[in-house]
């Protein structure tokens, strides 16, 4: 009895260790070293002014919807898997049962469609992994202006902070050395899967507008009445 409950302790430890690698920086530097600084809000006017100074190419409003876009969709993830602080805990968490997601790959991939459904013209996504294939694996989403090289992009990171989002440059990051993954970009947006029960729209809902009182001008012949529907964009 005892034996096995020892044997079940050294189990659980080294599946914690190993969760505690997951998704985790190769070095000791710090997770905030560099120029990667945690965004202060939705309105993140540095963040917001840091997509826009792209490129002269990249509209404004564009850059703020995406920082506001990237910001609450760490939090709402967050609050949808019940993230727990380090973020590298919730993989021990996800492995034994106790939560359902919250992997950085995850975070990743419902910004990555979330981003995408927004249409974007004058800024580019971009997959971005770092020490891919291994077990401290890390993935996140760089913002580029059109056609502007992907180590010139701004990275948008949700896993990092546990749903908290932290950005600054490709090449400001110290902890990672981000390398881009087109063919999983590619992968990931003609087969989309969601991690989460809050699933974006591309386009705004349509909803019908109030009923239209009927004149005589929508009397057909006889006693028929043709109404005329109205569909308005909310």
């Amino acid at each position: 009895m005892l034996a096995r409950l020892r044997s079940n302790l050294a189990m659980v430890a080294g599946t914690a260790a190993l969760a505690l690698a997951v998704c985790a920086p190769s070095t000791n530097a710090s997770l905030f070293g560099g120029d990667v600084v945690p965004a202060t809000s939705e309105h993140d006017p540095a963040l917001t002014a840091g997509l826009v100074q792209l490129s002269p190419s990249v509209n404004p409003d564009e850059a703020r919807l995406v920082a506001f876009t990237a910001y609450t969709t760490g939090r709402q993830l967050a609050a949808e898997w019940r993230m727990v602080r380090p973020a590298t805990v919730q993989s021990f968490l996800i492995h034994v049962g106790a939560r359902k997601a919250g992997h950085c790959y995850q975070y990743a991939n419902e910004l990555l469609l979330r981003l995408d459904a927004l249409k974007l013209r004058t800024l580019e996504l971009h997959w971005a992994e770092c020490a891919p294939g291994e077990f401290d694996e890390h993935n996140v989403i760089v913002v580029t202006a059109r056609g502007q090289p992907f180590d010139q992009g701004i990275v948008l990171d949700n896993w990092r902070h546990s749903g908290r989002l932290v950005w600054g440059p490709v090449k400001g990051d110290p902890p990672f050395r981000w390398e881009e993954n087109k063919a999983e970009l590619y992968n990931r947006l003609q087969h989309p899967r969601h991690y989460s029960r809050i699933i974006p729209h591309s386009k705004p809902e349509r909803h019908p507008s109030p009923a239209k009182k009927v004149s005589s001008a929508d009397l057909g012949h006889g006693n028929e009445v043709h109404t005329i529907a109205t569909l308005s964009v909310s």
